[in-house]
């Protein structure tokens, strides 16, 4: 097995509420002890609903949320605090797929400046292998190479989407996380995002931590899954395990109410 390149170690998370008052400091576990491993080569999925936590466990993955206590462990270090330095190298190792490809790239730059822009913030190769390594990465999300000339707004979303993917991989990071990636997208194109993930995956090598509210699609994708409810992980395991033989209430009705994005609806 290769060696984890994350690990969250009894991660905590507490916010104070609004009903706080300095008297009587009152506080809500956003997580409450969540440990999760993420390796080369295998996706992660993370799944529950609304409030159960997994945005909170990607924030803190990212570098983005600092546990209240708990260990982020990065290539076997345990990061203290993420200082600048400590942010650029994480930016090496990992990268995020947002929601909404909008919210990742620059609506006033071509596509070919948001994917060289990386590069040339970490002085990386000479402008030739700068834009070499951009067409390729284009050709390698699917798209033709004149697609680096366009604005987002010119794009529809499944081709944003696949540019904000090439501009995750621009720095070879070891990791992407992926938080709702398909859920601003038309279901036609869902599938296809999906599949490209999964491709990527496979052909670099690449450790994957999946989050979503729907099950059906983190089944499709995942190595191993957790669930999270309430800040906690009340299921974790192999997919094919948890899906033949969920062992926790919770996991039963998520996979009894989750019509999946990947069958056709009668």
């Amino acid at each position: 097995m290769s060696e984890p390149v994350i690990e969250l170690k009894d991660v905590h998370v507490r916010y104070k509420t609004r009903a706080s008052s300095l008297l009587r400091p009152q506080y809500v576990d956003a997580l409450a002890g969540v440990s999760l491993t993420v390796k080369r080569g295998q996706t992660l999925g993370i799944v529950g609903e609304s409030g159960s936590g997994k945005s909170t466990s990607a924030k803190v993955l990212i570098g983005l949320e600092k546990p209240t206590s708990g260990q982020v462990v990065f290539g076997g270090e345990p990061v203290r605090s993420f200082t600048p330095a400590v942010r650029k190298r994480l930016g090496r190792i990992l990268s995020v797929v947002f929601q909404d490809p909008a919210t990742a790239l620059n609506a006033r730059m071509t596509v070919r400046d948001a994917l060289l822009d990386p590069l040339q913030v970490h002085r990386l190769g000479s402008p030739a292998s700068r834009n070499r390594k951009v067409r390729d990465l284009i050709g390698l999300v699917g798209l033709p190479a004149s697609a680096l000339d366009a604005l987002p707004s010119q794009l529809s979303g499944g081709q944003r989407q696949r540019v904000a993917i090439a501009r995750a991989l621009v720095l070879d990071p070891q990791v992407i996380v992926a938080d709702e990636p398909t859920s601003a997208l038309d279901v036609s194109v869902r599938a296809q995002i999906l599949n490209l993930l999964t491709d990527l995956k496979d052909q670099l090598g690449l450790g994957m931590v999946f989050i979503s509210h729907d099950i059906q699609t983190v089944r499709y994708l995942s190595d191993e899954i957790a669930v999270m409810n309430r800040g906690r992980v009340v299921e974790f395991g192999d997919a094919a395990r948890v899906f033949e033989a969920p062992s926790d209430d919770y996991t039963r009705t998520l996979l009894g109410a989750a019509p999946s994005l990947l069958e056709p609806h009668h």
